[in-house]
C-alpha cells in the first residue's frame, strides 16, 4: 500500500515518517506543557469549564456542551509522568482515579467508554483535553484502561457515550457553583426598632380591618422550600459486559452533503486500495462519508491517516464500524 501511497502523492517514504514523528513531537509537546504547570500542591478542586477555541498544532478544537454526543473510534491512555500534575479544569490528575481527557467536551461530563473488541464497559468523568494524536478521541486513565483490558496493547476500539442525566447534573451544579462565587455579597442587616409615638392608638382588627386580613393571608401563604438536586454520583470503577458486534478499523477521507464530491474524492483515492462510499443520516441529514479499509491494525491506520493529513485532507480520521 505504501509503494501506491508514494506514487499518488509523490511522498517519498521518508515523508510519511517524518509525519508521523511530527504527531509523535506534537504528543510529546503537549504533555510537557501539562508538566511545566504549577506544582500539585497549588492545585483546587477544580471548576466546571467548556472553554474557548482552541488550536494544537494547526487544528482547531470548539468544546461545547453536547447531551448527544457518540462517537466510535481509538481510545488510548495516559498515567506515567502526568501523575499528580495539573488537569485543564484545574484538578490534580490521578492514573488510579476513573477520569478521562477529551477534546471538547465539557469539564466535569460523565460518559459511558465501551471496549468494541471485549464488551467490557465503564463510566469515567472527563476533566481534561486531549488526546492531541489525529487516530484518538478519548485519552483514559491508567486504571481505565486496565478496568477495560487493553492497557498492554495501547490502543482500543471503543464507543464512547455522554451519560445525559448525570452530565446536566454536573454542569448544573458547576454553574451554581460559579454564579454564587460571582455573585456581590448581600448589603448588611441592621436590626430595626419600631416605637409608638404617645397618643397614638395601637392599630387593632376594629381600627384596620384590612392590615388584619393581610396579615392572616401572608400567614396561612405556604412556604416552598427549594432543595437542591442530589449530585451525581462518581464512577466507582464497575465494569458491565455489553454485547458488541464485529468491527473494523476504516480512515474517513471526508464526508459530503453533496453525492458528486464523495465520488469525485473516491476516484481520487482508488489506487489506495479498497475506498467506499458510505451513506448516513444525521439529524434529518444526509451525508456521502468517503472511507477507506478495512485495515488489520492501529498502526496501519495511523500511517494511511497521516499521509492524507499531510497531502490536505484535514478533516481525515480513524473510525470504527
Amino acid at each position: 500500500m505504501l509503494t501506491s501511497l508514494n506514487r499518488l502523492f509523490a511522498i517519498p517514504t521518508m515523508a510519511v515518517a517524518l509525519v508521523l514523528a511530527g504527531c509523535a513531537e506534537t504528543e510529546l509537546a503537549v504533555h510537557t506543557a501539562k508538566q511545566l504547570r504549577a506544582p500539585p500542591s497549588k492545585f483546587g478542586a477544580g471548576t466546571y469549564k467548556v472553554g474557548e477555541p482552541y488550536q494544537v498544532d494547526g487544528v482547531w478544537y470548539y468544546p461545547k456542551p453536547d447531551f448527544t454526543y457518540r462517537e466510535t473510534g481509538i481510545a488510548s491512555w495516559y498515567g506515567p509522568g502526568f501523575n499528580g500534575r495539573r488537569t485543564a479544569n484545574g484538578e490534580r490528575y490521578d492514573q488510579t482515579a476513573m477520569t478521562a481527557a477529551h477534546r471538547t467536551l465539557p469539564m466535569p461530563s460523565i460518559v459511558r467508554v465501551t471496549n468494541l473488541d471485549n464488551g467490557r464497559s465503564i463510566k469515567v468523568r472527563i476533566n481534561d483535553r486531549g488526546p492531541f494524536s489525529n487516530g484518538r478521541i478519548i485519552d483514559l486513565s491508567q486504571r481505565g484502561a486496565d478496568l477495560l483490558g487493553f492497557r498492554q496493547k495501547g490502543t482500543a476500539k471503543v464507543l464512547v457515550e455522554i451519560i445525559e442525566d448525570e452530565s446536566r447534573r454536573l454542569a448544573a451544579a458547576g454553574l451554581t457553583k460559579e454564579a454564587a462565587a460571582s455573585s456581590p455579597a448581600p448589603a448588611p442587616r441592621q436590626a430595626v426598632t419600631i416605637e409608638t409615638l404617645p397618643g397614638t392608638p395601637v392599630p387593632t382588627q376594629a381600627t384596620n380591618p384590612a392590615a388584619s386580613q393581610t396579615a392572616a393571608v401572608v400567614a396561612r401563604r405556604p412556604v416552598t422550600v427549594l432543595r437542591p438536586q442530589p449530585p451525581a454520583p462518581l464512577p466507582d470503577g464497575t465494569v458491565t459486559t455489553l454485547p458488541v458486534q464485529p468491527t473494523k478499523i476504516f480512515v474517513q477521507a471526508g464526508s459530503f452533503t453533496r453525492v458528486d464530491n464523495a465520488l469525485r474524492l473516491r476516484a481520487r483515492l482508488s489506487q489506495l486500495g479498497n475506498v467506499q462510499v458510505a451513506e448516513t443520516v444525521i439529524e434529518e441529514r444526509r451525508y456521502f462519508r468517503v472511507r477507506l479499509g478495512p485495515m488489520d491494525t492501529v498502526e496501519e491506520a495511523d500511517e494511511l491517516l497521516a499521509v492524507l493529513l499531510g497531502n490536505g485532507h484535514s478533516d481525515a480520521r480513524v473510525v470504527v464500524d
